[in-house]
Order: structure tokens, then C-alpha cells, then sequence
């Protein structure tokens, strides 16, 4: 059974709003049992939910604020990409940072693959970079 495009960019909006909320059980419930996440720096896929829980949480930790904003989205077959731009306040350690109290705001590049109605697997390629920068000790001086 195949979804549609349309139905498919509806469940990807969905999941950003579970994560926004920090709803992490509902967003997990919405990947398949082996999700697949491409991820920068990781010479492998990492397979499973577990994987996208920790990811996903530490971040919730870090920025408990975090806010999603979906700039663009489109749908082809059983893919969806995003152009996606979070913002939040780093209140919590991330990568061992200690927290800075400083607002930040970065971009993510985002395609899934969605197999049924749930994400199967995922590319990301959020903009690091810019995110460290931001909160790095230097960046306060």
C-alpha cells in the first residue's frame, strides 16, 4: 500500500509537532520498528528507534524550548524533504557545551523515506556548524 504525498508530508508536519512538544513517545511511535538515520559524521546508517530517541531527546534537553519551523516541504512517491529551521535556547549541556543561556537558531536540510504510514528512514544534514559556533565559549566574548 502506497500513501500519498500528501499524506505523507501531513505525518512528517505531525512528528515535528510531537518532538516540538516534547511528546518523544508519540513522534517514536510514528517511526518503523528499524528506522534507518543517515547522519552526519557517522560512517554507517544507525538503525532502530532507540538511536532516533537519544538524538532527539538530547537536543529536547539541551534546547527544551526548541521550536520547529517547517519553511518548505514537498513530497514525491514515498519521499518527503524538508527545509527546516529550529530555534530555541540552549538550557541544557549539548556535546559538552555547558548551557549558555544564548537563543540560537540553525537550518536542516531533511529527506525521509515513509514506508506505509510510518517514517522508515531518514537523511539529515543540519547546518552543526552554525549551531556550535553559537553556542561555543568564544561566541559569548
Amino acid at each position: 500500500m502506497t500513501s500519498s504525498p500528501e499524506k505523507n508530508m501531513t505525518l512528517l508536519r505531525t512528528a515535528y509537532r510531537a518532538v516540538e512538544s516534547g511528546d518523544l513517545d508519540s513522534a517514536e511511535r510514528m517511526l518503523t520498528e528499524d528506522f534507518i538515520a543517515h547522519v552526519p559524521g557517522s560512517p554507517v546508517p544507525l538503525v532502530g528507534r532507540d538511536v532516533w530517541r537519544l538524538g532527539t531527546q538530547a537536543m529536547k534537553e539541551a534546547f527544551p524550548d526548541l521550536r520547529i519551523d517547517v519553511r518548505d516541504i514537498f513530497g514525491v512517491g514515498d519521499k518527503v524533504t524538508v527545509l527546516v529551521h529550529f530555534e530555541g535556547t540552549h538550557q541544557g549541556a549539548f556535546q559538552q557545551i555547558e548551557p549558555t543561556g544564548r537563543r540560537v537558531g540553525f537550518g536542516s536540510i531533511e529527506v525521509y523515506r515513509i514506508q506505509g504510514d510510518k517514517i522508515a528512514e531518514e537523511w539529515v544534514a543540519p547546518d552543526m556548524i552554525s549551531l556550535m559556533g553559537q553556542i561555543s565559549p568564544a561566541a559569548g566574548h
